[in-house]
């Protein structure tokens, strides 16, 4: 049988959680890894409707993307919505774990997959984490595979409109809206690619001259700063930047574990919505 510190194991193997932030909560966030993981399923965010499914399923373990407790708490109880999903969990014997900011700057995490999906060449990362990642060599040349760090940046093999590089991305990550900074008659070459919110990004990806940036959400004043640096945004939405990862990530773990049964929340939905 397999047990859920196996799977823990394994999860931390591909996204070390020493990659983190330094202000993200990650790891083993609720429960214990000593139990039987025989039902596992993935999300990007730990909801109420999410919790409900885990509890009807009999799921054993949450990997969720977003800490399902991220901010200290001072107490737990129904009055708050963690509270009442802590509660929940730990009622039905449900182990939460997170790797979040980890499995992003992992070397084969969600923006290196971002990268590589939208078809770039000589990828590394925006930033290199300090005493971890493994530089450019003094030639100036990257060492073989994937490399560790925050962002990616790359460059397609040719030229491409904005437009189509924006279809190109709303298929990679199944995007129900794309808001958009700069012309879409725009060539776009050198990509930049940030999931989720990390507008501060945007500021390496100019410095790195970079003709398009592929980021989750971006607040009013990045796509200003943006703009008056003459650099493209693309932005399906947080949602849509990281979900397709935690579907890759139950095929994944499927794969790895085949006595246990591993699925991706089908009530993990993006809150936003346009009319």
């Amino acid at each position: 049988m397999t047990k859920i510190h196996e799977v823990l194991t394994y999860c931390e193997a591909f996204a070390p959680l020493r990659l983190a932030e330094s202000w993200d909560n990650v790891g083993l966030l609720l429960g214990e890894d000593s139990a039987t993981a025989k039902r596992v399923m993935t999300c990007l965010t730990v909801t109420p409707a999410v919790v409900a499914e885990a509890i009807e399923r009999h799921a054993d373990l949450i990997v969720s993307h977003h800490p399902v407790i991220f901010r200290p708490i001072g107490r737990v109880t129904r009055e708050t919505t963690v509270g009442a999903m802590v509660l929940d969990l730990i009622g039905a014997g449900v182990t939460v774990y997170s790797p979040h900011t980890a499995l992003d700057s992992a070397a084969s995490g969600i923006n290196q997959s971002l990268a590589e999906g939208m078809g770039l060449r000589e990828i590394q990362p925006l930033r290199l984490v300090e005493g971890i990642s493994r530089p450019i060599d003094e030639a100036g040349e990257a060492p073989d595979g994937p490399i560790e760090g925050v962002g990616r940046f790359g460059h397609l093999p040719k030229a491409l409109r904005l437009d189509t590089i924006a279809k190109r991305l709303r298929d990679l990550v199944a995007a129900e809206r794309m808001d958009v900074v700069g012309e879409v008659s725009r060539k776009i070459q050198t990509i930049a690619t940030t999931c989720g919110a990390a507008d501060e990004l945007v500021d390496d990806a100019i410095a790195r001259g970079a003709d398009c940036v592929v980021i989750g959400e971006a607040r009013f004043h990045t796509c200003l700063a943006a703009q008056a640096a003459d650099v493209c945004l693309l932005m399906p939405g947080h949602f849509a930047s990281e979900r397709f990862a935690v579907e890759k990530l139950a095929d994944r773990l499927a794969e790895k574990f085949s006595q246990v049964e591993v699925w991706a929340s089908t009530q993990d939905r993006d809150p936003i919505r346009r009319l």
